[in-house]
């Protein structure tokens, strides 16, 4: 089980209407937050979850939106009596730019390590808190990441395989968590005895692009895709907009989502000067019915299939 909290829909400032966008997801009591603009322990406190099991921030991009939360962040998180080191993913350079931001939050009760992804590489796969997290290159007017979480699901467990193999049942619980065993001079792997993998959970994320293939590609299979809609008229201005800045309009999100198509999309990062992004949603629904104009703190639990 995943849970997942969109902690803000905001794009460039916060208002007093909508937090600036930012993920939170717990699993297995780990929490791994997703980019920390201005104010995210606000959210994270209306939302009535911890600081305390944070042990991931993957950050997309260095604008200040997204990173500049991250002082008050890291010493709400000292306050909540943290003292586990803190990993920090990012861009090239994160290390550099975390420690000139916490200049002003010199004193953490823990440690904070940085993963800084490889530039030269359009994407990368690494394993935190239980999940496998793929980094994968976006179209931003600076260098700019998405991330998709992947939870795996193994097979069943095949017990008449087992007792064919005449393996006592005090050995089975190391096949089923993928152990190897000797019993009896011969030696069992778990492949032996467990089905075909079953279909697991995958959470994609990605604002401040313009639509790519890639996007698509990574987002293809997923449970929740979650997209920037920064401007919600799919009119000639707004789309000559969203192509200077490097953003989205709501449509070409929506088209994302029909090629990919997700189990469901939420849609976020709305410009500040989009009072009521509500009043898309019949349009955007029109193209991808399962796509939701997303408010602060939605929150999903997400479950393996049955």
């Amino acid at each position: 089980m995943i849970d997942v909290c969109l902690l803000g829909t905001g794009g460039m400032m916060p208002l007093p209407y909508r937090a600036l966008t930012s993920l939170m997801m717990r699993y297995n009591g780990s929490s791994l937050l997703v980019d920390c603009g201005e104010a995210t322990q606000i959210s994270v406190r209306r939302q009535g979850w911890s600081f305390n099991p944070i042990d991931v921030i993957c950050i997309t991009h260095f604008h200040a939106d997204h990173i500049s939360g991250l002082p008050g962040m890291l010493l709400a998180m000292g306050n909540a009596d943290r003292t586990e080191p803190v990993t920090i993913v990012g861009p090239a350079g994160i290390e550099h730019v975390v420690r000139s931001l916490l200049v002003i939050a010199p004193r953490l009760p823990f440690e904070v390590n940085f993963i800084e992804l490889d530039k030269t590489q359009d994407e990368q796969v690494l394993e935190l808190i239980g999940l496998r997290v793929k980094a994968f290159k976006v179209n931003h007017n600076m260098l700019c990441y998405g991330y998709s979480f992947e939870l795996d699901r193994a097979g069943k467990f095949d017990a008449d395989a087992a007792k064919s193999l005449g393996l006592p049942v005090q050995t089975w619980s190391k096949l089923q968590n993928g152990e190897e065993i000797e019993f009896e001079g011969k030696t069992y792997t778990s492949d032996m005895v467990m089905g075909p993998a079953r279909k697991g959970l995958k959470i994609t994320y990605t604002t401040d692009t313009r639509p790519t293939d890639k996007i698509v590609e990574v987002a293809t299979g997923s449970d929740l895709f979650i997209c920037e809609g920064m401007y919600g008229d799919g009119d000639a201005e707004s789309a000559e907009k969203a192509r200077d800045k490097k953003h989205m309009t709501m449509q070409e999100a929506a088209e994302l989502a029909v090629k990919a198509q997700p189990k469901e999309m939420w849609l976020t990062h709305y410009s500040p000067s989009m009072i009521k992004p509500q009043q898309y949603e019949d349009a955007i629904k029109a193209i991808f019915p399962r796509a939701v104009i997303s408010k602060d703190r939605r929150t999903l639990e997400l479950n393996f299939e049955d």
